[in-house]
């Protein structure tokens, strides 16, 4: 089955999944790109005809940043405080 969330096969060419090229051209401004996806997928959930699966893909980036920034220990944990 397609995970349209976690990894959808049109962000895959290859081997290489297009958010680990984008990490390694941003480099220190990753953070910054996941921080604008969040706002993208929060500001249109509610326009779309599919709104749990964009607010899965604003779950699935602060994931993403909150591990980048060290706060968890990997992309499918969820913070324990």
């Amino acid at each position: 089955m397609t995970d349209m969330v976690n990894h959808p096969p049109h962000y895959t060419r290859g081997k290489v999944e297009c958010l680990d090229a984008i990490k390694a051209a941003l480099g220190p401004g990753y953070k910054y790109y996941l921080q604008g996806v969040i706002i993208k997928y929060m500001w249109r959930y509610e326009l779309k005809d599919k709104p749990a699966e964009d607010l899965g893909k604003a779950a699935f980036y602060l994931n993403r940043l909150m591990y980048e920034l060290g706060e968890i220990d990997d992309t499918t944990s969820t913070y324990d405080d």
